[in-house]
């Protein structure tokens, strides 16, 4: 709780020993989000997704660059490969934003995607929380390069920022298979390149397809980001945003929302542990037994637990 004092006190390496013991999983992380808890809520978060090399990270330095000549203190979370031998991130972001390296107004981290799918560590709801609590304005998460389905940054962010290249493939397909659903606003990077125009335009037909009525709607941008061309258009497009969420009370709810589904992926986190535990005991190896014989479906096993006085016993389990 020391940590926590300081942390909440702007001490930058309370903050870096806390995130270390939040991607250790330390069996004092709940005491320590909880006693942040009443604390979050100020910092306003903005995911960055999209395919490998569609240029997010160059992109997502330069929109600090603008947000720190704003004085807005920022944080950075970036979601790097991990190294197949230390479990780390490699740090291939971090490295790209070193001018931020030295400046106290930025706070920069990157975090190890450990096989976790969804573009995203599976700690990075809790090192955004830290960041909220020590008093970012702003928290930009960068996730790793993502495929079509990997779409955890929209339970995270406030505004998801959806990037792609000229050489992102075919379009359509790309909406049809979910990432593009998820965006707040398109960057189409690398706008110098044959073929951006094309899929700026595919992307815009896309939008004109579906009928948003009063509801947002994403704008289509081209950005160079190596030249820094269209990045002040995007800042502005992240606070058109954020002025319609706060306009149509959708950001407090989205994150009412966001912290009803912590509660519900805690409690199945719990329960799922209750079960391999007693699974490891034996009460529930009949059933799994049986499963594996294909005596039962294992939706069957599911309805005869749970009218069974198991469930009761796994959940009083010690």
């Amino acid at each position: 709780m020391e940590l926590v004092d300081s942390l909440l006190k702007g001490d930058r390496r309370a903050l870096a020993r806390l995130i270390t013991i939040v991607e250790n999983g330390d069996a004092a992380v709940p005491s320590i989000l909880t006693a942040i808890y009443p604390k979050l809520g100020r910092a306003y978060v903005v995911g960055v997704t999209g395919p490998p090399g569609a240029g997010k990270s160059t992109l997502a330095d330069n929109v600090i660059e603008i947000w720190r000549g704003r004085k807005y203190a920022v944080g950075a979370v970036l979601i790097d490969p991990s190294s197949p031998f230390s479990g780390g991130a490699i740090l291939g972001d971090r490295i790209r934003m070193q001018r931020h390296s030295l400046d106290e107004g930025v706070y920069i981290r990157s975090l190890g995607s450990r096989g976790s799918h969804g573009g995203l560590s599976r700690y990075t709801r809790q090192v955004v929380q830290l960041l909220d609590a020590f008093g970012m304005d702003r928290i930009l998460i960068e996730t790793v390069g993502v495929g079509q389905t990997e779409l955890d940054v929209m339970e995270v962010a406030d505004t998801t920022v959806v990037i792609m290249g000229p050489e992102s493939g075919d379009t359509i397909q790309t909406m049809k298979a979910g990432l593009m659903e998820i965006a707040d606003i398109f960057v189409v990077n690398k706008a110098d390149r044959e073929g951006a125009s094309r899929m700026a335009a595919e992307i815009s037909a896309m939008i004109e397809i579906r009928e948003y009525g009063d509801e947002w709607r994403p704008p289509v941008l081209l950005c160079q980001a190596n030249k820094a061309i269209g990045v002040e258009e995007l800042d502005n497009a992240i606070s058109q945003h954020r002025g319609y969420l706060e306009e149509h009370d959708l950001r407090e709810s989205h994150r009412r929302a966001l912290r009803r589904n912590e509660l519900i992926e805690l409690i199945a986190r719990y329960f799922r542990g209750k079960v391999l535990n007693s699974a490891d005991a034996g009460a529930l190896e009949p059933y799994f037994k049986r499963v594996e014989n294909l005596e039962i479906s294992p939706y069957e096993a599911a309805e005869l637990i749970l009218q069974s006085d198991i469930l009761e016993i796994v959940l009083n389990s010690r």
